[in-house]
C-alpha cells in the first residue's frame, strides 16, 4: 500500500485552517459555545464526534472514489 504524504499534509493543514477559521471568526462566541460542550456528557461527546468523523469519511469517500 502506498501512502501520498504530501496528499495526507495538505488535508491536515486544511484541517488546521478550518479549525483556526473558528476561532478567528467567532472569537467572541467561542467561549460561551465551549463552556455548553463542557456541559454534556461523555455520551454527546461521543455521538457528535462520531457524527463529525462519519460524515468526514464520508466526504473523502465521496471525492477520493
Amino acid at each position: 500500500m502506498h501512502m501520498d504524504w504530501q496528499f495526507l499534509l495538505a488535508a491536515f493543514g486544511l484541517a488546521l485552517a478550518m479549525e483556526g477559521a473558528a476561532y478567528f471568526l467567532f472569537a467572541e462566541r467561542l467561549p460561551r459555545m465551549l463552556a455548553l460542550l463542557a456541559e454534556q456528557g461523555p455520551g454527546a461527546l461521543r455521538g457528535m464526534g462520531f457524527v463529525a468523523m462519519a460524515l468526514g469519511v464520508l466526504i473523502v469517500y465521496l471525492v477520493r472514489g
